[in-house]
C-alpha cells in the first residue's frame, strides 16, 4: 500500500502544472535558461539585418568624419608657419624658464628676472648678427666686384674660363636662358614675392622673440589656467607631472646648448689653427646646427669642410676627419655626461622622433622632437602604463 501511495504521489507531482513566472521546459530536451532570456537574443545582429535608414546614417557620419579630417589636415598645413613659430617659442621659453626661476629664487621678482634674461639673450643675438653678417656682406661685394674680371676672362681665349667659353659657349647659353625666362626684365611679381619673403622672415623672427618672452613671463599663469581645466581631485597629480616635464625638457635644452657651445668653440679653435676663413662665423653656424639633435652637428661639420676646400684639399680632408672624431666624442663622451640627469630616451626613439618631427615641420620639428618625446615618455610611464597594469 505504501508503494502504491508513493507512486500515486510521484505521478501527481509530475503532472502538476508549472507555477506562474517559472521557466517552461525547453523543447527537444534542451535545458532552459534560468534567467528566462531567449538564447537567440544574445547573438549580435548581422550587418545584413541593418535597416536601410541605419546604413544611410552610418555612411553620412563616415563621410562627415572623413571631410572633417581632410579639412583639419589642410588647416594645419596652412598654419604651418604659425605652428612652427609657436613651437620655437615654447622650445626657447622652456629653455629660459630655469634661468628665470633661478633668479627668482635669489630674490628677484619674476618681471625683473625675465628682463635680465631677455637682455642677455638679445645681447647674444646681436653678437651673432655682428659676427655672421659682415663676412656675408664682404663676400657678396667681392663677388659683385669680380664679375667684370670674370667676363674679361671669358672673352680671353688664353685663360681657363676663355677655354671653357670657346668649348661650351657659356655666354650664348646664358643669354638664351635669360631671353627665354625673361630674367633680365623687372618682374613686379618677383619683386613683390621677394619683399613678401623678407617681410615674413622679419615679422616671424620678431613674433617668435615676443612670444618666447611672453611665455617665460606668464608661465605660472598659463600653468594655473591649464590646471583649472582638470578636475579638482586630479590637479595635484597633473601639477606634479607638468613640473617634472618642464624640468626635464628645460634641462635637456640647456644640455643641448652646452654641447652646441662646446662644438662651436672647438670649431673656432680648429679654423684659427688651419687658417680657415671666418672662424667666428663658422663657430656660430656649428653651434646653431648643434641644437638640432642627431643630424645637426653633422650638417655643421659638412659646412666647415666645404669652406675648408677654399684653403686646400688637404685641409678639407683633415677637417672632415676632425668632425668624424668630434661626432664620436660627442655621442660617447660629452653627451652622456651632460644628459645623465636630464633625459632617458632610447636612441631608436630619438631617431624616430627626429624623423617624424622633420617630416611634419621641417627643421623646427626636428628641433623640438626630443623634448616632445621626453614629455610623451614621462606621461606614458607615469599615467598610461600604470592604468594598463591595473586592468
Amino acid at each position: 500500500m505504501a508503494g502504491i501511495q508513493q507512486g500515486g504521489t510521484d505521478q501527481a507531482t509530475s503532472t502538476r502544472p508549472p507555477k506562474a513566472g517559472s521557466p517552461s521546459p525547453a523543447p527537444n530536451g534542451t535545458a532552459a535558461r534560468s534567467d528566462g532570456a531567449n538564447p537567440a537574443a544574445d547573438d549580435p545582429p548581422s550587418l545584413s539585418a541593418m535597416p536601410a535608414g541605419g546604413w544611410f546614417t552610418f555612411a553620412f557620419w563616415l563621410a562627415a568624419g572623413a571631410i572633417t579630417a581632410y579639412a583639419l589636415v589642410h588647416l594645419v598645413s596652412g598654419l604651418g608657419s604659425l605652428l612652427s613659430i609657436l613651437m620655437l617659442a615654447v622650445f626657447f621659453a622652456t629653455a629660459l624658464d630655469p634661468m628665470v626661476t633661478g633668479l627668482v629664487h635669489r630674490g628677484l621678482r619674476r618681471g625683473f628676472a625675465v628682463a635680465v634674461v631677455a637682455l642677455g639673450v638679445l645681447a647674444l643675438f646681436a653678437g651673432f648678427v655682428a659676427v655672421i653678417f659682415p663676412p656675408i656682406d664682404r663676400e657678396v661685394n667681392s663677388l659683385i666686384n669680380a664679375i667684370p674680371g670674370y667676363l674679361n676672362d671669358l672673352r680671353n681665349k688664353s685663360t681657363y674660363l676663355g677655354k671653357l667659353e670657346n668649348k661650351y659657349h657659356i655666354i650664348e647659353k646664358v643669354k638664351s636662358w635669360i631671353s627665354a625666362n625673361k630674367a633680365g626684365t623687372l618682374d613686379l611679381n618677383g619683386i613683390l614675392g621677394a619683399g613678401k619673403a623678407v617681410f615674413s622672415l622679419v615679422t616671424g623672427t620678431l613674433a617668435g622673440i615676443a612670444l618666447t618672452f611672453y611665455f617665460v613671463a606668464n608661465l605660472p599663469g598659463i600653468k594655473n589656467f591649464g590646471y583649472h581645466l582638470v578636475p579638482v581631485r586630479r590637479r595635484p597629480r597633473v601639477s606634479e607631472l607638468t613640473d617634472r616635464i618642464l624640468a626635464q625638457v628645460g634641462r635637456y635644452v640647456i644640455g643641448q646648448m652646452i654641447i652646441a657651445s662646446i662644438a662651436g668653440f672647438f670649431t673656432w679653435v680648429w679654423a684659427m689653427a688651419w687658417s680657415i676663413p671666418y672662424p667666428a662665423a663658422l663657430g656660430m653656424v656649428v653651434a646653431l646646427f648643434g641644437l638640432v639633435p642627431v643630424v645637426g652637428s653633422s650638417i655643421g661639420g659638412a659646412v666647415v669642410t666645404l669652406v675648408a676646400l677654399t684653403v686646400s684639399l688637404k685641409v678639407a680632408i683633415f677637417t672632415l676627419a676632425y668632425y668624424v672624431a668630434a661626432r664620436l666624442a660627442e655621442d660617447y663622451l660629452i653627451a652622456p655626461r651632460v644628459n645623465r640627469r636630464t633625459v632617458d630616451v632610447h636612441p631608436m626613439v630619438t631617431i624616430l622622433a627626429v624623423l617624424v618631427g622633420a617630416a611634419l615641420f621641417g627643421i623646427v620639428g626636428a628641433l623640438v622632437a626630443i623634448p616632445a618625446a621626453v614629455a610623451i615618455r614621462l606621461i606614458a610611464t607615469e599615467v598610461l602604463l600604470p592604468r594598463i597594469d591595473e586592468m
